[in-house]
């Protein structure tokens, strides 16, 4: 029987830590036999849970030698670092091949670790640009459900935990096995797991105060009329290359990245908010073709537009396209 350790430290998020513990535990084979050992293990007896209640766990750090996998979920900001003991022991795991698996911001935990290092992974998409920034040596990916690279996997905000686990689950005992607790947990087996997450697009920033404020602003009142660079420029008085220069240093990016950005926010709420056709949507955005638009939208979004409308319209999706992994085995193909 394969063994789940969930590693539960301290402030630990209930939900990051129910969900796999629950997935795991209701998967069966097919004579019915249990799949899944799955235990709680942690540095101390008792842990103090997000939300104001102390979890007893019966299991200490040893358990993490015994694991076939370990998952280690997501902690509340206001969390302590995990201790020495904690971070050597999920070293000595995965130098000893055990499969670990992060779920939101417990990415944070095997960064520290330096289990991320050269790696890809992704977090919940409010922290991802922190653990960008602390852990320069992972190659963080902001906008996919989860990222399988093999022995280490990561995944994104807590539903996307439930994507993660159906994954090893596939992985580990097939298609069939995987179906049923999809099915158990009433949920479709593949999400697109490339897709971008639902982040609350606003508008790209506008920096208040800035030369450039009421530019930007113009440019979000024109955003279906053909804007060029000579037109921007022109408006703000500067010459092409200054203008480019200045947009940069005060937005980031430039000129063309933050209209198209733009542009695809501008689809998004469109998508979400009304039944216009996608053509139609196209042109309101800016886009100067349907097909330029879908290329765009699914190189920003990470789905196609029809695929982003049937999530918030709960219709029946496109195909789903396979999560982004690294070195992980081949899956099925799209669940109908």
């Amino acid at each position: 029987m394969h063994s789940v350790a969930i590693l539960v430290l301290d402030h630990v998020v209930p939900f990051d830590m129910a969900a796999p513990q629950q997935t795991f535990a209701w998967t069966h084979l097919p004579d019915g036999r249990p799949a899944y050992r799955v235990r709680l293990c942690a540095e101390t007896p008792e842990v103090r849970a997000d939300g104001g209640f102390t979890l007893r766990v019966e299991r200490g750090l040893e358990a993490l030698a015994d694991a076939d996998t370990i998952i280690v979920p997501g902690c509340s900001p206001d969390a302590p670092p995990p201790s020495a003991r904690v971070l050597a022991a999920l070293r000595q795991a995965a130098e000893a091949g055990t499969r670990i698996a992060s779920v939101c911001v417990g990415a944070f935990v095997l960064a520290e670790a330096g289990l991320l290092d050269g790696l890809r992974a992704t977090t919940h998409w409010v922290a991802a640009g922190e653990l960008a920034r602390r852990f320069p040596r992972v190659e963080v990916e902001p906008d996919v459900l989860y990222v399988d690279n093999g022995q280490i996997l990561t995944s994104a905000g807590a539903a996307a935990a439930l994507d993660l686990c159906l994954h090893m689950i596939r992985r580990d005992l097939g298609s069939a096995v995987a179906a049923n607790i999809a099915r158990m947990s009433v949920m479709p087996l593949e999400r697109e797991g490339g897709q971008a997450q639902f982040i609350v697009h606003e508008h790209p920033p506008v920096p208040r105060g800035s030369e450039l404020e009421p530019l930007l602003e113009w440019i979000e009142d024109h955003l279906a009329h053909e804007v060029t660079l000579a037109t921007l420029a022109a408006r703000a008085g500067m010459s092409e290359r200054t203008f480019s220069r200045r947009f940069r240093e005060q937005t980031g990016t430039t000129p063309l990245q933050w209209l198209l950005r733009a542009r695809v926010r501008r689809a998004q709420f469109l998508l979400e908010n009304t039944d216009h056709p996608v053509e139609r949507i196209a042109r309101q955005a800016g886009f100067g073709s349907p097909t330029a638009f879908r290329e765009r939208f699914r190189k920003v979004a990470g789905t196609t537009p029809y695929a982003y409308r049937a999530a918030f319209h709960g219709k029946s999706a496109a195909p789903a396209v396979r999560a982004r992994t690294a070195g992980a085995a081949p899956g099925p193909g799209p669940v109908p």
